[in-house]
C-alpha cells in the first residue's frame, strides 16, 4: 500500500469519525462552542515562542514581530470577536410570512442556523498559522468539526500545529494532517459538509474539481493582481509609506498585497522618491536585517527574480531599493531588495501572474478614467486600493471597479477588520468569511415555515375542487 493510499484511508476514517461524533452528540451549545475557542486561544497563548521560532525556521529569516502580530495576535483576534458574538449569531432569524396575511393571521417564518458538520481547511504557507486559525473561529462559532491539511511548504510550522491540536483537542473534534501534494489531492477529494481552500488560483480549480465530485460547497480564498490608483489629491508621502510598508510586509508573500501601482503621469517621480525614502526609513539594511523576510523557497526566489530580468530585459526601468548598497549575490537567505519597475508592460511577466513577493510595477495614467479601465480590463481582483482626498474620484472608482474588498488611503486593512466579510470575487475567490459572514459562511442555513393550526377557509380554498375563490386569488396575484 503506497503512502499516499494509507493516508487516504486514514483521512478518510477519521472523516467518518467527526460525522458520527456530529451526529451522536448533535448541534452543540454555545457553551461547547466557546469552549472550543477558549482551547484554541489558549493553544497559540501557550505556543507562541513555538511559533514565531518554526515560522523563522521554515522562512530562514521572518521578523518574530511579524508573526507576532499577523499568526499569532491576527488568529486570536477572530476567535475572541467569535466568542463574544456567538450567541447573538446563534439566535434564529425571522422572516416575513408569503403573503403577510398568514403572519397576521398566527404562521411564522425564521431561518435556522445549524451546523454544517465536518469542515475541511486547506491552509496555505505564507500566514498559516493564522490561516488555519481565522477560519476555524467561524467553523467553530457555527458548531463545525474540522480536519485541517497545513502547507508543506512550512514543515515545522505543519508539524507544530498537529502538535498542537493533538495536545487540547480529540481527533474527533480537530484533526491536523501534515502532507505533500499527494496528501492535499487526497484531502480535498474527502466528502466533507464544506471545504475551504485559501491559496493560489491555479490549485484552487483542481481543489474544486475534486470538491465537485462529492458535491462539496467551497470557500476560495486566492488573490489575484490587486491595484493601487492614487489620485492626484493623495499625500503622497504617505500614501507611500503605507503602499511599501504594505509591500514588504512578509516580503510581499501576501494575497492582499498591493501587484501594481497606477499614478498620474505628472506623480510618477514624487511616488517613486517617497517609495524610495520610505524603504530606507522602515530598512537602513535589508540583508542581515530580521525584521526583513526571506522569500519562502528556492523556487519562488528564482521566480520573483525571473520577473525582475524579464522586465530589465524587454527595457523597463527597474529601480532596486538598496539603502546600504548590499550585495545579494552570496547570501544566508532568499532576501530580494524592494524594487520597482517603471512602466512595464503588458507583455512582461510582471504583468501577467500575481508578484507575491517584494516587486512592486508603477504604471502612469492621464485621467482616472483611464485607470478604470486598466483595472476592468484583467481579472477582477482580491482587493484594491484608492489614495485621495476627492470624494467624488473616491466614489467613482468603488462604483466602476469589481474587487473582492477595498480599502481607502491605506492597503490590506480591509481584512483586518472582523465585522467586515473577508473574500474574493471571480478568480480571486468566491464565498466570504470574517465575523458574522464566517459563521453563516460555516452554517447551513435552514427555512422553517410553521403554517395556521386552524384549517381556516382561505386554506381550503386552494385545494381540489377549485372554484370560483381560487380563480378570484389567481386573478388578485395578476395586479400590478
Amino acid at each position: 500500500m503506497s503512502d499516499a493510499t494509507e493516508a487516504s484511508q486514514r483521512m478518510n476514517a477519521v472523516l467518518q469519525r467527526q460525522k458520527a461524533a456530529h451526529l451522536r452528540d448533535g448541534a452543540p451549545s454555545a457553551e461547547k462552542r466557546i469552549d472550543w475557542i477558549d482551547r484554541a486561544i489558549k493553544l497559540l497563548i501557550g505556543h507562541e515562542a513555538a511559533i514565531v521560532k518554526a515560522l523563522n525556521d521554515d522562512f530562514g529569516n521572518r521578523a518574530a514581530a511579524v508573526s507576532g502580530i499577523t499568526d499569532v495576535s491576527g488568529s486570536i483576534g477572530p476567535l475572541k470577536h467569535a466568542k463574544a458574538n456567538l450567541k447573538v449569531w446563534m439566535k434564529p432569524e425571522k422572516r416575513k410570512t408569503t403573503p403577510v396575511l398568514l403572519g397576521l393571521m398566527g404562521a411564522k417564518a425564521e431561518v435556522q442556523f445549524q451546523p454544517k458538520g465536518v469542515v475541511g481547511i486547506i491552509s496555505p504557507w505564507n500566514f498559516p498559522v493564522n490561516l488555519t486559525f481565522a477560519p476555524l473561529a467561524g467553523v467553530l462559532a457555527a458548531g463545525n468539526r474540522a480536519m485541517i491539511k497545513p502547507s508543506e511548504f512550512t514543515p515545522a510550522t505543519s508539524e507544530l500545529m498537529a502538535k498542537m491540536f493533538g495536545e487540547l483537542f480529540s481527533e474527533e473534534e480537530i484533526a491536523v494532517f501534515p502532507g505533500g501534494p499527494e496528501v492535499g489531492q487526497a484531502f480535498s477529494e474527502l466528502a466533507f459538509d464544506h471545504l475551504i481552500f485559501t491559496g493560489a488560483t491555479s490549485i484552487a480549480r483542481h481543489v474544486m474539481k475534486a470538491a465537485a465530485q462529492n458535491l462539496v460547497p467551497v470557500t476560495l480564498e486566492l488573490g489575484g493582481k490587486s491595484p493601487v490608483i492614487l489620485g492626484r489629491s493623495a499625500d503622497y508621502a504617505t500614501a507611500a509609506a503605507r503602499v511599501m510598508a504594505g509591500k514588504t510586509l512578509n516580503a510581499g508573500q501576501i494575497c492582499l498585497a498591493p501587484d501594481y501601482v497606477l499614478a498620474p503621469e505628472d506623480k510618477l517621480r514624487q511616488f517613486v522618491s517617497a517609495a524610495v525614502s520610505s524603504v530606507e526609513t522602515m530598512f537602513p539594511t535589508i540583508k542581515d536585517n530580521p525584521d526583513y523576510t526571506a522569500v519562502i523557497a528556492d523556487r519562488h526566489y528564482d521566480r520573483i527574480r525571473g520577473y525582475i530580468d524579464d522586465a530589465r530585459a524587454k527595457g523597463a526601468e527597474v529601480v532596486e531599493i538598496n539603502p546600504a548598497h548590499e550585495d545579494f549575490s552570496q547570501q544566508q537567505h532568499r532576501k530580494i531588495p524592494p524594487t520597482l519597475i517603471i512602466n512595464p508592460t503588458d507583455d512582461m511577466k510582471v504583468m501577467q501572474e500575481e508578484i507575491f513577493g517584494p516587486v512592486l510595477p508603477v504604471m502612469t495614467y492621464k485621467s482616472v478614467g483611464e485607470a478604470i479601465a486598466y483595472v476592468n480590463a484583467h481579472e477582477r481582483p482580491l482587493g484594491l486600493y484608492y489614495f485621495g482626498a476627492d470624494a467624488a474620484e473616491e466614489a467613482q472608482v468603488l462604483a466602476s471597479t469589481t474587487s473582492g474588498g477595498v480599502t481607502v488611503n491605506d492597503v490590506i486593512f480591509h481584512v483586518a477588520q472582523e465585522d467586515l466579510p473577508f473574500g474574493g470575487v471571480g478568480p480571486s475567490g468566491m464565498g466570504s468569511y470574517h465575523g458574522v459572514d464566517g459563521f453563516r459562511e460555516f452554517s447551513h442555513r435552514k427555512s422553517v415555515y410553521r403554517q395556521l393550526k386552524k384549517d381556516l377557509g382561505p386554506m381550503k380554498m386552494l385545494r381540489p375542487p377549485y372554484g370560483e375563490g381560487v380563480m378570484k386569488f389567481i386573478a388578485g396575484s395578476m395586479k400590478p
